[in-house]
């Protein structure tokens, strides 16, 4: 499919420069698991699915520059590597999920040749792991929605940002493929414009209908009923349902509430965090005010002001009509069954 992310080629790991785009497409070759770290922190690869899938990548890197031939040593310089690796964005947890992963295939193996080969091997699963899902997801979460619906998005959540199909936009990707006339309003989602930028150039690259919008103008276009259900994506659900996005969807929550309109997010079930009780709990990142002060490198607010940048919100369980995971489609109450989709029993399923 157009529009990957990232590839592991010929023990180097490329990544598509999300900056960059949509006027050039700039592939960056990764020669170390800092080049990894910097692209992750610069949102030159974003979106929860696919960061994860670069930290392992980056963390294979490492390991394979460590020079120790004790596995004690090699070990712990490989916990070096995790936890930069881990500090990148606090936020979305795949990050962690997959750090976790590589840090426990590493404690598993003998030896150090063995260990770079199973991090290696590992990466490569957890990037298939995440295409797969994200197919799964997105043929589940199309059977809800119908011949000729509007969808409005937020951020980007197509393949750029989750391998494969993508979370929300490969719902909007898999529903059109069945035939279904979906049109889509597209939120420019500020500051950083993914949506803009990237949501519009996959739906154009799909030939799928896309109209830009101001994220302002979304309460707008559901008050006129031109809006048939607003479709998300996530970066860390919590046990609850509570669900952390990119900052603006809980007031689109909100606004899908006061106009009857379903309100959809849809994520692998490697975004649910059972160990996160509930939304209140999650550490939201705080960026650069440089993103909100500046546009393209030119000042636009006044010198002096202060801005924040709250990097996600977070939306409680309440209004969220269901959860679109590659293990089934989770409604209240989520508290039961969000664990239920991470039994063992629906692993493979």
């Amino acid at each position: 499919m157009k529009g990957q992310p990232l590839e592991w080629r010929d023990g180097r790991l490329r990544i598509l420069d999300q900056t960059r785009l949509p006027h050039r497409q700039v592939w960056l070759e990764m020669d170390g698991y800092r080049d990894v770290a910097v692209a992750i922190k610069e949102m030159r690869i974003r979106g929860a699915p696919a960061i994860g899938v670069a930290a392992a990548y980056g963390i294979a890197l490492g390991a394979r520059d460590i020079a120790a031939g004790d596995r004690e040593d090699f070990l712990k310089e490989l916990d070096g590597v995790c936890r930069e690796m881990a500090a990148t964005r606090p936020t979305a947890v795949n990050l962690f999920r997959s750090v976790a992963r590589m840090k426990a295939t590493a404690v598993g193996e003998k030896d150090v040749l063995q260990t770079r080969k199973a991090l290696r091997a590992e990466a490569e699963r957890i990037h298939q792991e995440e295409v797969e899902a994200s197919r799964r997801l997105s043929f589940l979460g199309a059977e809800l929605l119908n011949d000729g619906d509007t969808v409005l998005t937020h951020c980007n959540t197509g393949a750029l940002a989750a391998p494969g199909y993508g979370t929300a936009g490969g719902v909007v990707l898999a529903a059109w493929e069945q035939g279904k006339k979906i049109k889509v309003l597209a939120d420019e989602t500020r500051p950083y414009l993914q949506g803009a930028r990237l949501t519009c150039w996959e739906l154009k690259q799909a030939g799928i209908p896309c109209t830009l919008i101001t994220d302002s103008m979304a309460g707008y276009f559901l008050g006129q009923g031109k809006v048939n259900c607003v479709l998300v994506g996530a970066d860390r659900i919590a046990a609850s349902g509570d669900v952390a996005n990119k900052i603006g969807t809980y007031g689109l929550a909100v606004l899908a509430a006061e106009n009857g309109v379903p309100f959809y997010v849809a994520a692998p079930v490697s975004t649910i965090d059972l160990s996160t009780p509930s939304g209140d709990k999650i550490n939201i990142e705080q960026r650069d005010p440089r993103e909100v002060t500046h546009f393209q490198g030119r000042r636009v607010a006044p010198a002096g002001v202060e801005a924040a940048n709250p990097a996600f919100d977070v939306t409680p369980h309440t209004y969220v009509s269901a959860i679109i995971t590659e293990r089934g489609i989770a409604r209240e109450p989520y508290v039961t069954r969000l664990k239920a989709l991470l039994s063992p029993s629906l692993r493979g399923a």
